[in-house]
């Protein structure tokens, strides 16, 4: 099971990304200049609201959002893991999707927040990174 301390640890490991705490839920987010690619996501009330009335609720233990490169890839995932991953209404036509720590292991998790950076980080950075690590 993964911690939000390796999503820190996995996050900072990657080229150009910083930790920021603040915006509107106060929780730590990690990101690139051209935006986030982790963040931690509590629900909100209307979450709690809109799964009640989908006969569903919010897991225990912490969650965070990640991108995903489409809404195709998005509903691939979900179904691929659903004891891992899930999506609420609020992400609905968004492609982003949240991970239930508890639940995926930390190897999973870097791949994720991987997927997600190699999305946002420049194009040389991510070819470098990529041939780095035999995966270009």
């Amino acid at each position: 099971m993964a911690t939000l301390d390796d999503v820190r640890e996995i996050a900072l490991a990657l080229p150009g990304v910083t930790e920021q705490v603040g915006g509107h839920t106060g929780e730590p987010s990690w990101r690139l200049p051209s935006g986030q690619i982790v963040w931690v996501r509590g629900p909100s009330k209307v979450d709690l609201r809109q799964l009640a009335d989908l006969g569903l609720d919010w897991p225990d233990g912490p969650v965070v959002g990640v991108r995903v490169a489409s809404l195709e890839e998005k509903a691939a995932l979900l179904a691929a893991e659903p004891n891992g991953l899930f999506s609420i209404p609020h992400f609905d036509g968004y492609p982003g999707l949240l991970v239930q720590l508890d639940a995926v292991e930390r190897d999973r998790l870097a791949e994720i927040i991987a997927d997600a950076w190699l999305m946002r980080a420049p194009v040389l950075v991510a070819k470098r990174w990529l041939e780095e690590r035999g995966l270009d």
